[in-house]
């Protein structure tokens, strides 16, 4: 394992029958690092995530493995009881969109509590006062009210504030954020990209950042892969990879984009930090 890694991908393939979905992927996050993965619809880059977060769905096959140092289980291939230790406490996730994550039949207080109880063996009260606090970081008015609001009551924004809120509860080592703004719209989702940078690094937590979005993994990750049809085509930094992009998918997806560079991009990621 890589001095420093946070997490080693080794040599991921995921197949279903004898079609092969994401192909021979590797790489590493270092501890504090932001680490975009970028590719169109199809790519693989949900599937890799969905390996780290060891959510593999039924029915696929990993090869290869996926490591967070100091839990012996193998993500990709770990028992759901020893997978289920990892995720809400080592592994935080943010997915695309907040309505399918969240219990329409449990109160948002009850459900930020519950990560905490389960995880960390606090009481009931202890994780209600976090719980206000959480939601109080997260931008979210009148905390008292919203936890005790339903996820219906709220608006999409307001639901993906508070997923962020579940998935840093327990001070993650590692945040995964699956296209949380895809259906945001432009102002909306510069204050979530925000948000989520502000809050990963407020809990020490490494980044993994997917997106089919240049501009949006540009404006807050430090390094970025790119992929195609399954496999890593470009990877580096994202300043180098954006201004000098050497294949074509990464053409493409930068001039779908419609993103400056090098002229901002370099004042975008100083100014998320």
């Amino acid at each position: 394992m890589t001095t420093g890694a946070l997490l080693t991908v080794d040599h991921l393939s995921i197949a279903v029958g004898s079609t092969e979905l994401v192909n021979d992927v590797s790489f590493v996050i270092e501890r504090d690092e932001r680490l975009g993965i970028i590719g169109a619809s199809g790519s693989g880059k949900t599937l890799t995530c969905l390996a780290v977060a060891g959510l593999l769905p039924d029915g696929l096959k990993a090869t290869g493995s996926v490591h967070l140092d100091g839990v012996h289980t193998d993500l990709a291939h770990g028992a759901e009881r020893q997978l289920a230790r990892v995720r809400g406490l080592r592994i935080g996730t943010v997915f695309q969109e907040p309505m399918t994550a969240l219990n329409p039949t449990m109160t948002i207080g009850r459900q930020v509590a519950e990560v905490m109880v389960r995880h960390r063996m606090k009481t009931r009260k202890a994780a209600r006062a976090t719980t206000l606090e959480l939601l109080t970081s997260t931008g979210l008015p009148d905390p008292e009210r919203m936890a005790r609001s339903y996820p219906h009551q709220l608006s999409g924004v307001q639901r993906q504030r508070v997923v962020l809120a579940i998935a840093i509860a327990n001070g993650p080592d590692l945040l995964i954020c699956d296209e949380p703004t895809t259906a945001l719209d432009v102002t909306v989702q510069a204050r979530v990209l925000e948000l989520i940078a502000q809050q990963s690094r407020a809990v020490r937590a490494a980044l993994l950042f997917i997106s089919h979005d240049l501009a949006v993994v540009a404006s807050i990750c430090d390094r970025v892969l790119v992929m195609w049809q399954g496999r890593i085509v470009e990877q580096g930094s994202v300043i180098d990879v954006l201004s000098d992009p050497q294949h074509p998918h990464t053409r493409q997806l930068l001039a779908d984009s419609d993103l400056s560079v090098p002229d901002t991009l370099p004042a975008t990621v100083e100014d998320l930090g």
